[in-house]
C-alpha cells in the first residue's frame, strides 16, 4: 500500500511538473503576408502598369476572384508577447491594366525586424556559398573564358 501511494504521488508530480510550466511558453513573432514598407508604396506611380507594380512590390496575397482589377497586400505580424501589427496596401487597376488608386492602412513608417534577416539566401550560379555579401565584392569570381597560354 505505501508503495502504491508513492508511485501515484510521484506519478502526479511528474504530470503536474511536465504540464505546468511556470516559467512560460515559448512563443514566437509570426509574420504572414506581403512584407510592405513605405519604401515599396512610395515607388508606385497612378499610371504604372500591373508588371511595373509586381517588379515594385511582388504578387499580390490576394486578387478579387470577380474583379482582377483590385490586389491587397497584406501583412500581419503576431508578435508573441504583444499586440498584432497589420498593414494593408490595396491597389485599383482601369481596364487598361493601369494603377489608378493606391489605399493604405496600418503604419507603413515603422521598420519591422523580422528574425533570420541575417541569414543569406540561395546561392547563385556566380557566387561562392561560402563567402559573404562583402568578401564577393572584393573577391570577384573569376571568369571562365578560356585564357590563352604563351
Amino acid at each position: 500500500m505505501q508503495k502504491l501511494t508513492r508511485i501515484i504521488t510521484l506519478s502526479v508530480s511528474i504530470a503536474v511538473i511536465s504540464g505546468c510550466s511556470y516559467v512560460g511558453v515559448y512563443k514566437r513573432d509570426i509574420p504572414q503576408g506581403n512584407l510592405v514598407t513605405e519604401e515599396m508604396v512610395d515607388q508606385l506611380q497612378p499610371g504604372m502598369t500591373q508588371e511595373q507594380v509586381t517588379y515594385v512590390m511582388g504578387r499580390p496575397l490576394l486578387e478579387a476572384p470577380f474583379d482582377a482589377r483590385q490586389w491587397d497586400y497584406i501583412f500581419r505580424l503576431d508578435k508573441a508577447y504583444s499586440d498584432v501589427e497589420k498593414r494593408r496596401v490595396t491597389l485599383t487597376f482601369d481596364n487598361q491594366g493601369r494603377l489608378v488608386d493606391i489605399d493604405q492602412e496600418g503604419d507603413l513608417s515603422e521598420d519591422i525586424p523580422l528574425e533570420g534577416e541575417d541569414v543569406r539566401g540561395p546561392a547563385t550560379d556566380t557566387a561562392d556559398p561560402s563567402q559573404t555579401n562583402s568578401e564577393q565584392s572584393q573577391n570577384p569570381a573569376p571568369s571562365s573564358s578560356p585564357s590563352s597560354q604563351p
